[in-house]
């Protein structure tokens, strides 16, 4: 095998986000499935020698997608994919056919039995360690020792890799054959401000691994991310391709530039009359509580001072952005920029996803949002991605 040409295929690509950083780790995606148009389009323009099938994954057959790939059973590196797992358990609260998530999941296994790759990834949210008393997690990893691997968890906080946001992903990786080793799990490398809010041990064994004393980096900021982007105002469209605000003035924006002919993907949207009188009151770091009750919209005037925390809420220069969600609806979170009277664009947004300049998200404003929101951030994929090829490249 050329180690520096692992191959691999994406199930439930999304935009291609996970695929985005495994790339970076030296995988190369041979096909993709994803069903949403959009987001296949989006993930085919930035990864053109990938076979995209927009599809629903029920439909497909896994023998003839690895027949059409030229690739036998078993010499396939990795699939990757975000499979839907919250019906898979046995135990899961509604157990109908017509409960597509109890279906999905199987999906992705029947494509690991088909292809028999050397490693398997799984990504999801934190709260399927807790889903179902944790049994949806054991089903999924009785099922993956079924088919021979072996496999672990981990939920991985996203800025202990260098992305510059609050967000946590549920990591589950196997390989063929072995136990997975200790060390499959990149090592944390930058210090973040980041708690966890959810279940975050299964079968009394702590998920999460914080950084050492040694790995003395600080965490990336929203500065840092996107300060040196074109200022905007709000409803502000311009070129589609505009020129950078100055120099890279740091690593993160010079990795982030690397490959791109300009910034895409960067128009502001237009804020409402009173959204632009309420964001006047809100400070660096404030929230809806900065605002006078007067301007407040109806549902918040009821509210207490200490809900919903992040609404209305203007990011801190010198912090950490929070989760990037599928709209940078200010009503949602804080998605303020922290010196210009507006919310975050696209290309904001995707870079504090991690995403790198020269990644083109397609479709509407709306729909390059929300592929946004829901990428796995480029850069903990690639961390991930870097771990595991060092556990392929070692049974070599």
């Amino acid at each position: 095998m050329d180690s520096e040409r692992l191959t691999m295929i994406d199930l439930f690509s999304g935009a291609g986000g996970l695929s985005e950083g495994l790339s970076e780790a030296g995988f190369h995606s041979l096909f993709a499935s994803e069903i949403v148009p959009v987001y296949a389009q989006t993930y085919q323009k930035n990864h053109p020698n990938t076979k995209v099938v927009t599809a629903d994954i029920r439909r497909l057959d896994a023998y003839e997608v690895r027949r059409s790939l030229g690739i036998d059973r078993g010499e396939l590196d990795l699939i990757a994919g975000g499979p839907p797992c919250q019906g898979f358990s046995i135990n899961a609260p509604i157990r109908t056919t017509l409960d597509e998530r109890n279906h999905l999941f199987k999906e992705y296994l029947r494509f690991v039995d088909a292809f028999a790759p050397r490693a398997v990834l799984i990504e999801n949210v934190p709260g399927l360690v807790s889903f179902e008393h944790g049994a949806t997690l054991h089903a999924i990893l009785d099922a993956l020792a079924e088919l021979g691997y072996g496999a672990d968890v981990r939920i991985l906080g996203a800025p202990y890799y260098g992305v510059p946001q609050m967000r946590w992903r549920t990591i589950i990786l196997g390989v063929r054959e072995k136990a997975l080793p200790a060390d499959a799990y990149p090592e944390p490398i930058y210090h973040a401000p980041i708690k966890a809010n959810f279940t975050s041990t299964f079968e009394g064994q702590p998920l999460i691994q914080e950084p050492t004393p040694e790995a003395n980096a600080k965490f990336v900021t929203v500065q840092e991310a996107i300060g040196d982007l074109p200022a905007l105002k709000s409803g502000e469209q311009g070129e589609p391709v505009k020129q950078y605000r100055c120099d890279a003035f740091c690593e993160y924006q010079r990795r982030s530039r690397v490959g791109t002919v300009g910034v895409l993907n960067h128009e502001a949207p237009q804020l409402s009359a009173i959204n632009l009188k309420r964001l006047e009151y809100i400070r660096p770091g404030g929230n809806w509580t900065d605002i006078p009750d007067a301007l407040l919209p109806a549902g918040m005037k009821r509210a207490r001072r200490s809900d919903h925390t992040k609404r209305y809420g203007r990011v801190q220069a010198d912090g950490l952005a929070s989760t990037i969600l599928t709209k940078c609806d200010p009503h949602w979170g804080a998605f303020f920029h922290y010196e210009q009277d507006r919310s975050f664009t696209v290309r904001e947004a995707a870079r504090l996803q991690s995403f790198p300049d020269h990644f083109v998200f397609t479709g509407n404003l709306a729909e390059q949002y929300a592929q946004v929101g829901n990428a796995v951030p480029p850069l903990l994929a690639q961390a991930v991605g870097l771990s595991l090829r060092s556990v392929l490249e070692m049974e070599e």
